[in-house]
């Protein structure tokens, strides 16, 4: 019995010294960070993917080192073709005519040095692939070292509709994607995005393009909640059709123009632009929920200058996220800023559809001399969010350089000029025919 607590300090002693004992590095976390680019090449009957990624994204893969901490690029190179096809090849779909096809041949695997400049175009990009590997005595530590793979696909059709759906986000938590689609003609498209963006038409007819940004402006209207809870509170305190038809009139037309406007280039790039907007949509439902609670009624059926006026900035918030989709619409650009706007619509109808009904089933709870809780209460609910919003968004606003230099005046800021005054007239004659609606729906 003495020698047993001697035992357990030996069998300690003896697991710390294998644990600490040199070895290959096994599987591994993932990536917080990765870095993705990839060339899509059409060639006949087939379609040639070229994938660079960083090899520590192959989280499954022991990467030998030699003694002094750099790759064994001896032992390395032969479990290439393996890492390909397990974490590479399964998660990249092209689709023919919306079927699926086979899964892509490995065509070939190689390590590339990080500062490697190949895959900056199509034509380096392939011939990486037909150079001689790096020699064994290269040092390259494993983190730094990067992954080219060769993917080809078999197109039974050279007339089929291809798209391609890249599902890499989960090489890291955080995956940068650069991709090159190239036509039949040479010609380049380049898209950069986050995550996974779904399938992809390497040549977008327009109802793909329709539908494809139908679903994105319905998506973005539903998963904004600061837009969703301006248009609870434009509808909370309004019990008559008629007012709430011109108020939710105003606004759809407002965000409609300006959201036009920003995808066609009336849009300034600096870049405290979309913070400034961000913070102007907070300080907009604050607004509105503060009129909620101070203005009489007929002052609020009234209020379709303050939904126009405020559509006009939730349609700049609109547009940074149509900005991002548009790169994928090709050359349909007013079909997909149509789609996405009607997307916009429709969800937002749903949201005041969904709104009125509780909102009237709620008020048949109470008497008619206690509804106007109603109003109160889910305008302080609001308020509270809003001014948290309000806050936290002018600190990111101020937090950027927002100092301006006098422009020079040539052609481009005479065009610039020009557009912005098209974008002030068309808003004001679209005010002008609200008002006109307007009148015209309280005399009936």
């Amino acid at each position: 019995m003495m020698h047993q607590p001697r035992r357990l300090i030996v069998a300690l002693l003896s697991a710390l010294a294998l644990l600490g004992a040199p070895r290959p590095l096994d599987s591994h976390e993932i990536p917080e960070r990765v870095a993705l680019r990839a060339w899509a090449l059409p060639r006949g009957d087939a379609l040639v993917l070229l994938l660079r990624v960083p090899l520590e994204s192959m989280r499954d893969l022991d990467f030998p080192e030699r003694a002094d901490g750099a790759l064994d690029l001896e032992r390395v190179r032969p479990l290439l073709d393996d890492a390909a096809r397990t974490w590479l090849a399964p998660f990249v779909v092209l689709r023919a005519d919306g079927r699926a096809l086979d899964a892509p041949r490995v065509q070939a695997a190689r390590i590339a040095l990080p500062d490697d400049r190949s895959f900056d175009d199509a034509a380096r990009a392939t011939s990486t692939f037909a150079a001689a590997a790096l020699g064994d005595s290269v040092s390259i530590p494993w983190r730094q070292a990067q992954f080219d793979v060769a993917l080809v696909f078999t197109v039974p059709d050279a007339d089929a509709a291809l798209s391609l759906d890249l599902r890499l986000a989960r090489l890291g938590v955080r995956t940068y994607s650069v991709l090159h689609l190239v036509d039949q003609d040479g010609e380049v498209r380049s898209l950069s995005y986050v995550g996974d963006p779904g399938s992809i038409p390497l040549d977008p007819r327009w109802w793909e393009n329709l539908w494809r940004f139908l679903a994105e402006g319905f998506r973005h209207i539903l998963g904004g909640i600061d837009h969703l809870l301006f248009v609870f509170c434009l509808v909370l305190p309004l019990r008559r059709w008629r007012p709430l038809v011109a108020i939710v009139t105003a606004f759809t037309v407002a965000h409609s123009i300006t959201l036009g406007a920003a995808a066609l280039g009336v849009l300034p790039t600096a870049l405290w632009f979309p913070p400034l907007i961000e913070a102007a949509i907070a300080v907009s439902i604050l607004w509105l929920a503060v009129e909620n609670v101070l203005l009489p009624a007929a002052r609020l059926e009234a209020r379709w200058r303050t939904a126009f006026a405020f559509g006009l900035i939730h349609g700049f918030g609109f547009s940074f996220a149509l900005r991002e989709q548009l790169q994928f619409a090709g050359g349909d650009l007013f079909v997909a800023l149509a789609a996405f706007n009607l997307g916009v619509e429709a969800g937002q109808l749903a949201v005041v559809a969904a709104a009125l009904l509780a909102l009237t089933a709620l008020r048949r709870q109470l008497p008619e001399q206690r509804q106007h809780l109603i109003v109160w209460v889910g305008s302080a609910f609001v308020a509270h969010s809003a001014y948290h919003w309000t806050a936290e968004r002018i600190a990111d606003f101020a937090a950027h350089d927002v100092a301006l230099a006098w422009p020079s005046f040539d052609g481009l800021l005479l065009l610039a000029i020009l557009r912005a005054a098209l974008v002030a007239c068309i808003a004001i004659a679209a005010a002008l025919g609200l008002r006109q609606l307007y009148d015209r729906l309280l005399r009936n």
